[in-house]
């Protein structure tokens, strides 16, 4: 593959997003109906898929102290801007926030499951009068599907196959992915600084202030910054992050594959194993490219929405590539540190964003700094470690297809735990 066409991966896969991307999705589908309604709507209709319906029951939206579907759509109604993509509510403040929580009070959003067979799937109907405005937006969370004024087709975007972006148009394989990340001229990476920076500045706020279930400041400790453990000052950075997001924390992140959590878990580890060992500029690149790459592969795989968590397993993965490549790893250390986190965190499941997420992110790193590890001893798990095949390719598809075909129930039972509460 050209390298131009990782390039394309790259940047089509990272964008910022301003709170937990399915709420956030359900916030755009809400704006660009009420841009095509022209007016405040008196009320609001979502229909969403059990997995948006799972992610979004239980996170924070940004600045509004409160979680979940209804409050996003009601501040999307006052507030939001399709045309700034997954940052659709940045350009609300206070005033609008105070408005959206007594719109919400007051019942001005219904929101109920979709029975449909995609795990991506949101449908946002506005009505004002006699006038009915819909979007639809499938398969991708900024994806755009249908857009409709009583009945008449205003946008339409590509329909049935899935829509998956550049990283379906072009699969690739982890030689394929090493082979880039060590040859492309650097400056061509310049612009993942601009990730790096983002989600740096989340991760000091989640360090100073207290988020959520504050997983990242206890795990810091109290003492100097020089004297954490790698360990646990890598563990501890990128779970601050995710207990800022998850709480609604105001600060964009750069998101990876469609999650804010798996651009935390796919970057912060990373910078922080960087600062540790004084890491040059370019190996600090080549190491974020190496980590978001492999993030996008194995997410290919599992899918956008799944059972297994993609912060957890996807992202966390990609990072311990990029962490053993640090470490002077080559392109069979990390066939190895792949292997070797499939065969250990494989089976972590997604119940939703929550503040919880910080857990999981804390253990996922946890397992990608001691894979790494055992990576770079030459320490592999093998063909007979259950789901572990002896090509890493075969590996990921394992992977893959238990978290598309062998867990299929798995959302429904969650789901059905999460409402009884």
């Amino acid at each position: 593959m050209e390298a131009n066409a990782y390039l394309d991966i790259l940047r089509e896969e990272i964008k910022p997003a301003l709170g937990c991307t399915e709420p956030i999705a359900a916030a755009l589908a809400v704006a660009r109906a009420r841009e095509a309604l022209g007016a405040m709507p008196d009320s609001v209709r979502l229909r969403v898929s059990r997995n948006i319906l799972k992610n979004a029951m239980g996170v924070g939206i940004p600045g509004t102290g409160m979680v979940g579907l209804e409050i996003a759509a009601a501040l999307s109604c006052v507030a939001g801007r399709s045309d700034y993509g997954l940052e659709v509510l940045s350009g609300a403040d206070e005033k609008d926030r105070a408005r959206a929580r007594r719109l919400a009070a007051q019942g001005l959003v219904q929101v109920k499951p979709k029975e449909t067979d995609k795990k991506l799937y949101i449908e946002a109907e506005l009505v004002k009068d006699a006038h009915t405005a819909r979007c639809v937006i499938e398969d991708a969370h900024t994806h755009i599907a249908l857009v409709t004024l009583d009945g008449a087709v205003l946008e339409q975007g590509r329909t049935g196959a899935q829509h998956a972006g550049a990283a379906s148009d072009h699969p690739m394989d982890v030689a394929g992915i090493y082979r880039f990340v060590t040859s492309v001229d650097v400056s061509a990476l310049a612009f993942l600084r601009e990730a790096i920076e983002m989600n740096e500045a989340i991760a000091e706020e989640g360090l100073r202030s207290d988020y959520g279930m504050r997983v990242g400041k206890v795990l810091r400790g109290d003492g100097p910054i020089g004297d954490v453990p790698l360990k646990d000052y890598v563990v501890a950075y990128t779970a601050a992050a995710a207990d800022a997001r998850m709480a609604g924390c105001t600060l964009p992140v750069m998101s990876t594959a469609g999650s804010g959590n798996q651009g935390l878990t796919a970057t912060l580890p990373v910078v922080a194993v960087a600062r540790r060992l004084n890491a040059s500029e370019e190996s600090l690149l080549r190491a974020q490219a190496l980590s978001q790459l492999v993030t996008i592969h194995i997410k290919t795989h599992i899918g956008r929405l799944s059972p297994l968590c993609g912060c957890a397993i996807a992202a966390s993965i990609g990072s311990c590539c990029a962490i053993t490549y640090l470490l002077g790893g080559t392109q069979s250390a990390l066939c190895r540190a792949i292997k070797n986190m499939i065969a250990d965190i494989s089976g972590l499941i997604c119940d939703g964003a929550k503040s919880g997420c910080a857990l999981k992110i804390a253990t996922s790193v946890a397992s990608a700094m001691q894979c790494a590890q055992l990576a770079l001893a030459g320490a592999g798990a093998g063909c007979l470690d259950g789901i572990i095949a002896e090509d890493v390719e075969q590996t990921i598809q394992n992977l893959g297809s238990l978290g598309s075909l062998g867990m299929q129930a798995t959302d429904r039972v969650i789901l059905d735990m999460m409402i009884a509460k």
